[in-house]
């Protein structure tokens, strides 16, 4: 999830995509409603929640220009993508 191309980017996993982006699109409270981190661009999936944790460490560990290249590899107009999982 991201606030903006360029902004500030959240990192999470989950085994319900479209349920947690839209909870992160009407957050109140909390990271992304401070940070306004409403927009998803980009995600990936695995077949078990082992996997998906070790890859969220993974990227969690990388640095930011990482994560931006990450995320400009498969969608470099940052799109949000959230309406195609729908």
């Amino acid at each position: 999830m991201a606030s903006q191309r360029n902004g500030t980017i959240y990192t999470g996993v989950t085994s319900d995509l479209i349920q947690r982006a839209h909870q992160h699109r009407t957050a109140t409270t909390g990271f992304t409603a401070q940070h306004n981190c409403k927009m998803l661009v980009w995600f990936e999936q695995y077949e078990t929640m082992e996997s998906a944790i070790n890859r969220e460490k993974q990227i969690k560990a990388g640095s930011r220009k990482s994560k931006l290249k990450l995320i400009e590899a498969s969608n470099p107009n940052w799109r949000d993508l959230y309406a195609e999982i729908l």
